[in-house]
């Protein structure tokens, strides 16, 4: 008998020996249950329990600390100039693709003659992605997006170059508050659901396997530029 029939017989044999295999006792049910409905806060570091101005610089500190490259503007129309910008600083194409509109953040990209701009999913072959942020955590300097029609996620990961914008005011002090924001934001009996996916991105993406050498862009992203909009401006 090999190895892997061994490993598979004693499955089975465990597996025989209970009455059912999808039973759950009653009292685990309830727990499971209590759960689920009310969710208990793990713990939270002091360093993220900050007033509004403290947070936002805490959470500048940190994304710099992870070689990210911030911006602040005072209105989402202020954004395509931003980009602009950040793109011919680096000598980087002035072409983008962009999350679908978003209509809690209107920005006005054709008002920005040198930008290419195509709505969609990524494929591959663009240089670089702009996407809007669920929110912002101050003591990583992490930002959370949200998998969706409005978000696709292919922006997240494909382009060698990301631009993430993220309202000031949706920059928070810890994890625990952004999971409380969204199920409340994306749960109910109205058509809100909770995304497929929640994407934690601290930074351009990195690796350290090889000799302990720092490398960027190995598995994501090598740039990525964080658009801070001080004032949200309402959809026209």
């Amino acid at each position: 008998m090999t190895a892997r029939e061994e490993i598979l017989g004693a499955v089975r044999s465990a597996l025989a020996g209970t009455k059912r295999r999808d039973a759950i006792p009653r009292g685990d049910s309830e727990r499971a249950r209590r759960r689920l409905d009310h969710h208990r806060a793990n713990l939270i570091p002091a360093r993220g329990r900050l007033g509004a101005k403290a947070r936002l610089d805490l959470f500048i500190r940190e994304a710099e600390k992870v070689d990210a490259t911030l911006a602040r503007v005072s209105s989402a129309a202020g954004v395509p100039r931003e980009v602009a910008r950040y793109l011919a600083k680096n000598n980087l194409p002035m072409t983008l693709k962009v999350a679908p509109g978003d209509p809690d953040l209107f920005i006005p990209w054709t008002k920005q003659t040198l930008l290419s701009v195509e709505e969609g999913p990524a494929d591959g072959a663009d240089p670089t992605s702009v996407s809007r942020a669920f929110a912002g955590v101050a003591e990583t300097g992490t930002l959370v997006l949200l998998s969706g029609p409005e978000s696709p996620t292919t922006l997240n990961f494909l382009p060698p170059t990301h631009i993430i914008i993220v309202s000031a005011a949706e920059i928070v002090g810890d994890y625990e508050e952004v999971w409380a924001r969204l199920r409340k934001e994306k749960t109910g009996t109205d058509g809100r659901f909770m995304p497929r996916a929640v994407n934690w991105i601290t930074g351009p993406s990195r690796t350290a396997d090889i000799e302990q050498t720092l490398l960027l862009g190995a598995h994501g992203p090598q740039r990525l530029h964080i658009v801070i909009v001080d004032e949200e401006t309402p959809s026209p």
